[in-house]
């Protein structure tokens, strides 16, 4: 079990990062999903949504080109002499940001319209700023969409696997993850501890849905029944 503890630690940790990265990149991005009025503002909205849709290996393919040292976006890195993000810990966090993006933006957007205009104008009208009216009325009207796009992105990343195995290549003590740890034991055929942490990762999973089902139910709960 003690050879496991650093496994489920950087599991843990990549989730974690993970999550505070999304709730901060999706909540400007979220927002101009919701309010902008642009013709183009749903070609952004499939583009954020594609990973939904792309199998993870796809996606994984493509962010290891990127990250990896022939890649144009490197080329600044390189003169600081960081030759390429593939098969790191901060190449896996980039891959985890893209791949459970949508799974942030969606439940923020959501929350984001369901504002009704009329309490931002009020704040407005009250001569409050357009950052004092996000921050002291939108931010707390959205609370409950930012549980669950915590919860949601935190479950998704802990269950990578396509992607973290492509860019992160399963290094143990780097980039070695909870799901490919579990791939390599059945590859091993050490069936007991596969099935120890496959059974830890379904009751993680049950945990997840079933506090995704009682926010809702509380959410969606009748002001007279509260």
């Amino acid at each position: 079990m003690s050879a496991l503890l650093p496994i489920l630690w950087l599991t843990v940790k990549l989730a974690l990062v993970t999550t505070l990265i999304l709730l901060v990149v999706g909540t400007p991005l979220a927002w101009w999903l919701a309010r902008s009025r642009a013709w183009w503002v749903e070609a952004v909205g499939a583009l954020v949504a594609l990973p939904v849709v792309l199998p993870p290996t796809v996606l994984g393919f493509y962010l290891l080109i990127a990250l990896g040292p022939d890649s144009p976006l490197m080329a600044p890195l390189q003169a600081l002499g960081i030759r390429t993000l593939a098969f790191t810990f901060t190449g896996l966090v980039i891959g985890s940001v893209v791949y459970s993006l949508p799974f942030a933006v969606q439940p923020l957007r959501n929350a984001f319209r369901g504002i009704s205009g009329e309490n931002l104008d009020a704040a407005a009208t009250l001569g409050a700023s357009g950052w004092e009216t996000f921050r002291r009325v939108a931010l707390p009207l959205a609370a409950p969409g930012y549980a669950v796009a915590a919860v949601l992105s935190f479950a998704h990343t802990i269950g990578e696997f396509g992607v973290v195995l492509m860019i992160g290549g399963g290094i143990p003590g780097r980039t070695d993850v909870v799901s490919i740890e579990i791939w390599r034991l059945v590859e091993a055929l050490e069936w007991e501890r596969a099935h120890a942490l496959s059974a830890l990762l379904v009751g993680f999973g049950f945990l997840v849905v079933l506090s995704l089902l009682l926010l809702d139910r509380r959410i969606s709960r009748p002001v007279d029944e509260a």
